[in-house]
C-alpha cells in the first residue's frame, strides 16, 4: 500500500466509528506517514542510543530518576509476577530507567524494552511513550495500535509524569513482550501506572518545596493524608509556584483554563482558584478532622484538603515557641494571632512599658496578664482592680489608701503592687473623678505613703484590659486622653474565640482542667465537639467554661454526647448599639483608605491577621471600592 493509499485508509477510519483512545491512535498513525515520513509496511528494529547519549540522557534525569527509583521498584514488585517491563523515559523518549527480568534480557533489548531505547514516534512510530509525550495523556497502546510491525506482539501501558511548572518530564511505561489477552486486559495496569506518576509527580513537588507551603486535596477523605490526588505550592503571599498535573486538571475544570497550560496557572493567587487564601491553611492542616476540611472551587464544587507548612516556618515556629516563658506557651494551640500576640507580650514583659489588652468580655485578658506577671521575678505581688466592681465613692481609697477618718488607716492597692503588676481590669469603668489623680501616678511613678511626707517612688508593670471602644470614649470625653496615651502605650489584642483557629486545643485543654478531679477522662463526641466549633461564644472562653462544666454535670458517662450539651445563653450574637457599630466600621474604613486598601498592611497596623481584617470586612458590609 503506499503512503497516499495509507493516508486514505486512516481517513477513511477517521472519519467514521473511530472514538476515544482509537482516534488517538490513528491520529498518531496520520502524523507517521504525513510528518515523518514513515511506512507500516517496512520492519525498524528497535533504536538503542550509544552508551555516550545515554549518559548523557541519564544525567541530565539524575534528579528525577532518584525520586522516582523507590516508586518504581514498588510497582515493579507488584507486576513482577506478571511478565511486565517497567520503563522510564524521558520527555524527549530515551529510556534511563529500566526494570525487567534479567533471564529475557536479550529478547527485552530486542524489542526495545530496555535501556537506552528511544520510543520518541519520530523513530518508533505510534508506541505508548511516543504517543504519551504528544498528547499528554495516559493510554495503552496495545500490539496492532503499535505502527511499526516490529512492535505489534508489544502491549504498552504509558503515563506522563509533569514537572512543578506544568511541563511533560518524563514517561513512565509498563509493558509486557506478548500479550494473548484483549487491549481491555490493561485496564489495571492503566490504573497503576497513573498513580505511580501521580505519586512521583507529589515526591518531586514536596522534595522541591519543602521550604513553602503545600496544599493537597482529594475528593476521598479517607485517601486525602495516604494518597491525595493533587497537589499545590505556594508562597508566602499564597501564590501558585508549583503544581502536579493533577492540580493542573482540577483547576482548568473548574476555571475553564487548559490544563496543558501548565504557565498560566503559576504566579496566580490561590484565591483565584479556591474560596481561600493563604491565611487559611492553618484551618486545614491535620490538626482538624479530614471530614472537617473541606475547601471550595470557585466553581463550587468541594474538595477535601491538606495543608503542609513550609518546613523553615515550622523550624522557626519551634524554636520561636520553644523561646517563650512557659505561662505564655500555654495560652494557644496552633492559632497565629495568639502566636504571634504571645511573642509580643513576651518582648515586652520585662519593661516597665504600660501595657492596654484589647478584647471582648471573657477572651482571656486577665489570663494573659498573669502569664506576662509569671514571666517576671517571681514572687512579687500581682494585684487586680475591676474597675467596673468597686463603687466610685471608694475607687480613690481603694486605690491611693484611706487615712483612717472613718476607719483604721489602709495601704492603697497601688502601693501594694510596689515591685510587681498592676492590673487595672476594665479601666474603661473607672470614674473620671480618680482619671486624674491615677495620671499624676502613672506620669511620676511615686506616691505619697500614708503618715509621711516624702512621696515613695514605685516600681509597678501596669496593665489595663478593656472590652469597650476607649478610642471612641476618648472622643465623647467620657474617658481622658492624656491618661489613655499613658496606659496605650502599647497594645495588645486578644482575638475571640469564634476566630481562634485553635478551638480544639482549647476545647480539649479546658475539659482536662474541668474534670482534672473526677476519676473519668472525658471526651466529646464528634457531634458535640463540631456543635460547639459552630456556635458564635459571644461569652468567649468564660463562655466555654461554663458550657464544659454544665455538660460534665449532664453527661450520664465519660462521653459528653449531643444532647449534654446545654443551650447558647444567648441565641444569637450581640451585635452592639448603632454607635458602637459605626465607630467599628468608620475606624477599619479609614485604616483600610490609608494603608490603599492593601490588606495585609492594613492587617500589620492594626495588629492583627489579613483573615481577621477580611471577617471585620464581612461582618461590617465593607467593600473595596473598584
Amino acid at each position: 500500500m503506499s503512503t497516499s493509499e495509507h493516508i486514505k485508509e486512516i481517513d477513511r477510519v477517521l472519519g467514521g466509528a473511530a472514538t476515544g483512545r482509537d482516534a488517538v491512535v490513528l491520529e498518531s498513525w496520520k502524523r507517521c506517514v504525513e510528518v515523518h515520513g514513515l511506512d507500516p509496511t517496512r520492519p525498524n528494529p528497535a533504536h538503542i542510543v550509544t552508551a555516550t547519549k545515554l549518559r548523557e540522557h541519564r544525567e541530565q534525569s539524575e534528579r528525577l530518576i532518584a525520586i522516582a527509583r523507590s516508586g518504581l521498584k514498588t510497582l515493579f514488585r507488584q507486576v513482577v509476577g506478571q511478565k511486565y517491563v517497567l520503563l522510564l523515559a524521558d520527555q524527549k523518549g530515551v529510556t534511563v530507567d529500566y526494570f525487567g527480568d534479567p533471564s529475557c534480557e536479550s529478547a527485552l533489548r530486542d524489542a526495545g524494552l530496555y535501556l537506552g531505547s528511544d520510543w520518541s514516534e519520530d523513530i518508533a512510530g505510534t508506541c505508548g511513550v511516543g504517543s504519551c509525550i504528544v498528547t499528554g495523556e495516559a493510554m495503552t497502546i496495545h500490539q496492532t495500535d503499535h505502527f511499526d510491525v516490529t512492535h505489534t506482539p508489544l502491549s504498552c501501558t504509558v503515563a506522563p509524569i509533569f514537572d512543578t511548572n506544568g511541563l511533560l518530564s518524563a514517561v513512565l511505561d509498563i509493558s509486557l513482550l506478548r500479550s494473548p489477552q484483549p487491549k481491555v486486559s490493561q485496564s489495571l495496569a492503566l490504573q497503576l501506572v497513573k498513580a505511580s506518576a501521580r505519586r512521583i509527580e507529589l515526591a518531586n513537588l514536596m522534595a522541591m518545596m519543602r521550604s513553602e507551603w503545600v496544599l493537597r486535596f482529594s475528593h476521598m477523605p479517607e485517601l486525602l493524608d495516604v494518597d491525595p490526588e493533587a497537589a499545590v505550592a505556594l508562597d508566602g503571599s499564597g501564590n501558585i509556584l508549583g503544581m502536579t498535573n493533577g492540580a493542573a486538571r482540577i483547576l482548568g475544570r473548574a476555571t475553564g483554563i487548559d490544563w496543558r497550560h501548565g504557565e498560566m496557572f503559576i504566579g496566580q493567587p490561590l484565591s483565584s482558584f479556591f474560596e481561600l487564601t493563604i491565611d487559611d491553611l492553618p484551618n486545614v492542616t491535620r490538626a482538624k478532622p479530614t471530614e472537617e476540611r473541606v475547601i471550595y472551587l470557585r466553581d463550587g464544587s468541594a474538595l477535601f484538603g491538606h495543608a503542609i507548612c513550609p518546613q523553615r516556618s515550622a523550624n522557626a515556629l519551634i524554636s520561636a515557641r520553644s523561646g517563650l516563658p512557659a505561662p505564655l506557651q500555654a495560652l494557644s494551640g496552633d492559632d497565629p494571632e495568639m502566636r504571634l500576640l504571645e511573642r509580643k507580650a513576651a518582648k515586652l514583659a520585662s519593661g516597665a512599658m504600660p501595657i492596654l489588652i484589647r478584647g471582648e468580655t471573657g477572651v482571656g485578658k486577665e489570663r494573659l496578664a498573669r502569664a506576662i506577671h509569671a514571666t517576671r521575678n517571681k514572687g512579687k505581688p500581682f494585684v487586680p482592680v475591676n474597675c467596673a466592681a468597686i463603687p466610685e465613692a471608694l475607687m480613690e481609697a481603694e486605690l491611693f489608701g484611706s487615712t483612717g477618718t472613718h476607719g483604721p488607716t489602709r495601704h492603697g492597692l497601688i502601693e501594694t503592687a510596689n515591685g510587681g503588676m498592676l492590673f487595672l481590669d476594665e479601666i474603661g469603668d473607672m470614674p473620671s473623678s480618680v482619671q486624674s489623680r491615677l495620671l499624676r501616678f502613672l506620669s511620676e511613678g511615686e506616691v505619697q505613703p500614708l503618715g509621711s511626707h516624702m512621696p515613695l517612688k514605685l516600681n509597678i508593670k501596669v496593665i489595663s484590659t478593656s472590652h469597650r471602644d476607649i478610642e471612641q470614649m476618648v472622643s465623647e470625653g467620657r474617658f481622658r486622653q492624656d491618661l489613655f496615651f499613658r496606659l496605650a502605650a502599647t497594645t495588645l489584642a486578644i482575638p475571640p474565640l469564634r476566630e481562634r483557629r485553635d478551638f480544639d486545643w482549647l476545647l480539649d485543654q479546658l475539659l482536662r482542667q474541668r474534670t482534672v478531679a473526677l476519676p473519668d477522662v472525658y471526651r466529646f463526641t464528634t457531634a458535640a465537639r463540631m456543635e460547639l466549633k459552630h456556635r458564635t461564644w459571644p461569652g468567649n472562653i468564660r463562655e466555654l467554661i461554663n458550657t464544659i462544666d454544665v455538660a460534665v454535670a449532664l453527661s450520664a458517662t465519660e462521653v459528653i454526647e449531643l444532647e449534654d450539651l446545654p443551650a447558647p445563653a444567648l441565641s444569637v450574637m450581640p451585635v452592639g448599639n448603632a454607635t458602637e457599630n459605626d465607630s467599628n466600621l468608620s475606624k477599619l474604613e479609614t485604616v483600610l483608605k490609608i494603608c490603599g486598601w492593601n490588606i495585609s498592611r492594613a492587617a500589620r497596623r492594626l495588629g492583627v491577621n489579613r483573615s481577621t481584617v477580611h471577617r471585620r470586612m464581612k461582618r461590617l458590609g465593607i467593600q473595596r471600592p473598584d
